[in-house]
């Protein structure tokens, strides 16, 4: 069973999340938690594998908590719930190593599929959301190019061939094509990487090629 966390300040937002993901036969909502410190205590009590939480809440806001909640050991992964697309804050939940995130409005076949993604250790954002993401960003930031080759510089001529697809939004199975190499060995590189540059996802992999400069 995949152990679940919703945190939200609205009673109905909750209970409509714990409706959904308890229809399903390998998802089990363990905990509700009304702002950000509750979340923080509820994780360290049920350690939870996903939290589903909203970026703003009263008190210790949703981004506050992903801080804390990624500090602890073997933390949980977070997926953000916004109402607002592509802004600020999703910004920062990304940067802040959130798993990912989803609108309010998400279908619940596709909220579902999100929490099992997470689950399994992957980023739940599409490749195309992955461009979308990378795109509206890079112009916002004032990246420090140096830094960002010094830290890839870790990884190996293959990892780094494989973060430049990344960052270019293509899929593991894309990635496997274009450089002759099994999905399953894409997916090692993604993984080594990750561990390397002490990132939690894709779009931070993306976001850190794109800051390097041209790739």
């Amino acid at each position: 069973m995949i152990r679940v966390l919703v945190a939200d300040d609205e009673a109905l937002v909750r209970a409509g999340l714990r409706l959904i993901l308890e229809a399903t036969d390998d998802i089990d909502v363990v905990a509700e938690a009304e702002n950000g410190s509750q979340a923080i205590t509820a994780v360290l009590r049920y350690r939870p594998q996903v939290v589903l939480m909203d970026v703003r809440m009263p008190g210790m806001d949703g981004l506050s908590a992903l801080k804390e909640i990624n500090r602890s050991p073997g933390s949980s992964k977070v997926i953000m719930l916004t109402t607002f697309d592509l802004d600020d804050y999703v910004h920062a939940a990304l940067r802040r190593g959130a798993a990912g995130f989803l609108l309010k409005d998400t279908a619940p076949r596709d909220l579902i599929t999100a929490v099992r993604t997470v689950a399994e250790g992957n980023a739940m954002l599409a490749p195309t959301v992955t461009r979308r993401l990378i795109d509206a960003f890079a112009d916002r930031r004032s990246p420090d190019v140096h830094a960002a080759r010094e830290r890839l510089a870790v990884l190996t001529g293959k990892e780094r061939q494989v973060a430049g697809a990344v960052a270019r939004g293509l899929a593991n199975n894309e990635i496997a094509r274009e450089l002759a190499m099994s999905e399953t060995t894409v997916k090692a590189h993604v993984s080594r990487s990750l561990a390397k540059l002490g990132l939690a996802n894709r779009v931070q992999i993306a976001l850190l090629v794109r800051d390097s400069g041209p790739y």
